[in-house]
């Protein structure tokens, strides 16, 4: 006989662990007991069958279980006869939540049996699927805990929630028709509308209304996918000129015609994370939905809820073959929120925040407590917003550190709390250009700490002094008495990289974004950085391009690109040029400006420089979201098709500090097909950055470079350089646990202040 106290520490609560522990024990004929603490999951074992079990434990683990270790423990391992599942027990927090699930097969089943007590009920889970986070007030993560506190079980489901055996044992969201939250339908005013809320809802859709969802981090705006005039009407309310909707469908062959879902899009849409997917469009074009560009974004339903407008469109069938099926039901699923402001969380909120915009609410009486946003990724998969369904999921580190608090940067801002040997990376809050986004942001700030017990030793933000994350970084380390730190933006993005490949010593980085602010004051965004935890020194960086009237020519791609011809020498040629594609503009002023050197502060950015051939090729004047004219040009080229890079179309200093993209511009100028121009662009950037990456590689003896900022999200540009580095024997390491842009700042400048109190001692 022999015995074993095990810590097995994880994604271990929530996900049906301890009943599989228990019924693994039952199997092998184990005395003992499991119990959940602050630390995660506490085993004592013991009989002749352990070393079956200590190797079965983790192979055979619940399927939304992530075990990083088990761990054996000194103490007491005597146990009685039998296996028993004890009370949870406080504790030092070193578990996380779990992120919300989507809906499993076994639900779905339940939800789709007439003769069953969940028979259409939009709140069925188990320990496999469902809410967690964002009903999550508190670890342990037990039901009391939960929104679905006051929700007591009736029998039956107390009889499940008490049964080992049961799927249901201990899922801390069980609940059915007769004791759990229910649904309503209520107009415009407030007031509650007749009938089957499902029913009633589906039909408002399908006569073109835009109703508001109660999802599970916060409310969607539906409408018609397919009915353009809907589609414009919502953007029309919601402010929201052109920016890219998603579109749910019940199953991939629904969104077929389309959208372009390989095996690997198919994988993340059926995952239980059920993001939004961005695939290539298809012959069949949704008006309105995603003006402009090349993908669409497509989800399926994630939620018992969503899923049963699809059961009622197909007229309600009992089992599940239906879902096999195409329906022809495509709905807009977009972030209920006013324009720029935080998602909608609250029943009154939303009847207030949402008026004017929602022709009907579709509510629920359980509360959502942690806003959360949906989660966007390319295949890859690649990060564009790290939210519902990955968070709060843990990113290991490389070890042990103090405990350090993030606060991003300005756009698509996060934060991370690294503590212990893991980051624990916030949900997408958004830009912080309003007080509600603030808001928000000052609401993680305190909650994150909270769910996971943590005191921070010392917080860190982004060097620029105006951003309000930094403010908030300013005043919660003078209420906590702790350090502050700034971190220079493109160091994080390189650090972010770092932290999740495990990165221990210097590496070479190239930083690829839009504009943020160096240790020298100046407006950076093409660099070659080497990084080594918190030391950065800038080895290299792109030619500078002058912003011709300082932030507006961010918005403005047609001042990029008179930037650019002036810096080509090609000032002349300004003129002729806009007389064609842009007469309304008048070269003139900017010239003045360019020549004089005012308001033209310069800068080393990548992302201005997609925008300067955009607006060169004539893609567009202005633009009306962040990124429009980049992503137009990405979607250019990836129709395009791959072609050479232009020879001579870069210049590198004879030092390797500088590349200059200016002998590209004639090229650019002279391109009667902006599609051609967009994949020319696109293969000769590649080219220039593989070249200097190569040549630092060897002057700094490296083998491996790590690539962050927003425009490594580029697709087409990747592929190339990654091809490039590739043939070179250069590894390329890239961002993959969290988004390469700006929502993965906070990590990289977690990374570094916890490097920099290691290095202080």
């Amino acid at each position: 006989m022999s015995a074993r106290r095990l810590r097995v520490r994880g994604l271990v609560q929530g996900v049906g662990f301890r009943p599989y522990v228990w019924r693994l024990a039952g199997e092998l004929g184990l005395d003992g007991w499991v119990r959940n603490d602050g630390a995660g999951v506490s085993i004592a074992v013991a009989g002749e069958r352990l070393a079956e079990f200590l190797v079965r434990l983790p192979k055979e683990a619940p399927p939304l279980a992530r075990i990083d270790a088990i761990i054996e423990e000194a103490g007491d391992a005597s146990v009685d006869k039998g296996f028993a599942i004890l009370a949870s027990l406080p504790g030092e927090v070193m578990t996380a939540i779990g992120p919300d699930a989507a809906i499993c097969p076994d639900c779905i089943a339940d939800l789709c049996d007439p003769a069953g007590r969940r028979w259409r009920y939009p709140f069925t889970t188990c320990t496999h699927c469902g809410p967690r986070y964002t009903l999550s007030r508190g670890i342990p993560y037990d039901r009391a805990r939960t929104s679905l506190a006051a929700f007591p079980l009736c029998p039956p489901c107390a009889a499940e929630y008490t049964a080992p055996a049961d799927r249901r044992f201990h899922a801390e969201t069980t609940c059915c028709p007769d004791c759990g939250p229910q649904v309503r339908l209520l107009d415009a005013a407030g007031q509650p509308l007749a009938g089957d809320p499902l029913a009633a809802t589906l039909a408002l859709l399908q006569a073109g209304r835009i109703v508001a969802i109660k999802g599970l981090g916060g409310f969607h705006l539906a409408c018609d996918a397919r009915n353009a005039a809907a589609v414009a009407e919502l953007r029309e309310r919601k402010q929201r000129e052109a920016k890219p909707f998603a579109v749910m469908g019940l199953n991939p062959p629904s969104l077929a015609a389309y959208a372009g879902i390989d095996a690997d899009a198919e994988a993340l849409l059926r995952s239980a994370a059920a993001p939004v997917v961005l695939c290539p469009k298809a012959g069949t074009e949704l008006p309105g939905v995603a003006p402009g560009l090349a993908w669409l974004g497509a989800m399926l339903p994630a939620t018992p809820l969503h899923l049963l407008l699809w059961h009622e469109a197909a007229g309600r069938p009992a089992g599940t073959a239906w879902l096999a099926d195409a329906s022809a039901l495509l709905l807009v699923m977009t972030s209920a929120n006013p324009h720029g402001e935080p998602l909608v969380i609250g029943n009154d909120e939303a009847l207030q925040r949402l008026s004017g915009i929602a022709d009907a609410y579709l509510l629920h009486d359980r509360d959502i407590v942690v806003r959360c946003d949906d989660s966007v990724l390319k295949p890859g998969p690649v990060f564009i917003r790290r939210a519902r369904g990955y968070v709060p999921l843990p990113i290991p580190l490389a070890g042990d550190g103090p405990c350090v608090l993030a606060l991003g940067g300005f756009l698509k801002n996060t934060l991370c709390l690294a503590k212990g040997e893991a980051a624990w990376l916030s949900q997408h809050i958004g830009s912080l250009d309003n007080v509600a986004a603030i808001g928000f942001l000052e609401e993680m700030a305190a909650h994150l700490p909270a769910i996971l017990a943590a005191r921070p030793e010392l917080i860190v933000h982004d060097l620029h002094p105006d951003y309000p994350s930094t403010h908030l970084a300013q005043r919660l380390a003078g209420e906590l008495g702790v350090p502050v730190l700034a971190v220079g933006h493109h160091h994080a993005h390189i650090a972010a990289v770092a932290a999740e490949h495990r990165v221990a010593g210097p590496l070479l980085g190239l930083a690829i974004d839009g504009v943020g602010l160096g240790p020298d004051g100046g407006l950076w965004g093409g660099e070659l950085l080497r990084v080594d935890g918190h030391q950065c020194v800038r080895l290299g960086h792109l030619q500078p391009l002058p912003l011709p009237g300082g932030d507006r020519a961010a918005r403005e791609p047609w001042r990029m690109a008179v930037a650019a011809l002036h810096g080509a020498g090609l000032g002349y040629r300004v003129g002729g040029w806009l007389l064609q594609h842009y007469p309304q503009h008048e070269a003139g002023p900017l010239l003045t400006m360019l020549a004089r050197n005012l308001r033209c502060p310069p800068t080393s950015s990548l992302g201005r420089w997609f925008d300067a051939a955009a607006g060169l090729l004539g893609l567009r004047a202005g633009m009306q979201y962040e990124g429009q004219a980049a992503m137009e040009l990405e979607g250019l080229a990836a129709a395009h098709g791959p072609v050479d890079a232009l020879a001579g179309g870069w210049k590198l200093a004879a030092d390797g500090s500088v590349l200059d993209l200016s002998p590209l511009v004639p090229a650019l100028l002279n391109c009667r097909e902006p599609a051609h121009g967009a994949a020319l662009f696109h293969a000769t950037v590649a080219a220039g950055l593989a070249e200097w990456i190569v040549a630092a590689t060897q002057r700094e003896q490296f083998a491996t470079v790590a690539v962050g900022g927003g425009c490594a999200l580029n697709a087409v540009l990747m592929t190339a350089l990654r091809g490039h580095l590739a043939a070179a024997g250069i590894l390329l390491l890239e961002a993959r646990q969290a988004p390469p842009n700006d929502g993965g700042l906070a990590l990289g400048q977690a990374w570094i202040g916890r490097c920099h109190r290691q290095a202080a001692g």
